[in-house]
């Protein structure tokens, strides 16, 4: 079977991670709301996408399931905030040297998710 994973493959994937929170630390919005360690952050989020887009299960096997809104509730995250991270990712993804219609499809992944996350 066919995933967002295995089309976008993980050297992507890693350059994708990169390059959205070198977008996110750096946001005003939202920038603030990312405290921990940079390159933990990235990991934990290449270990969760890889299994959200239909890779191996990486996250689970290290954090156990990924609760994402029970992890995120210590967090006011806004519509705003919700907006900006949703911008980062795009402006992330449209970084990368892969085809237009898979950059649409991986796109299309994040609204209905990032939405789940708004709590203020």
């Amino acid at each position: 079977m066919n995933t967002l994973f295995k089309e976008l493959g993980p050297i992507n994937l890693r350059q994708l991670v990169d390059a959205f929170y070198d977008l996110v630390f750096d946001s005003e919005k939202i920038g603030p709301l990312f405290q921990n360690d940079k390159a933990e952050i990235k990991q934990k989020q290449y270990m969760f996408l890889t299994q959200f887009l239909g890779g191996p299960d990486l996250y689970s096997q290290h954090y156990g399931h990924p609760r994402m809104r029970m992890r995120h509730l210590p967090h006011k995250i806004t519509d705003e905030a919700r907006e900006e991270w949703l911008k980062c990712m795009k402006e992330a993804i449209t970084s990368l040297s892969i085809d237009e219609d898979l950059k649409a499809r991986l796109f299309n992944v994040f609204p209905q998710v990032a939405q789940h996350m708004v709590n203020s």
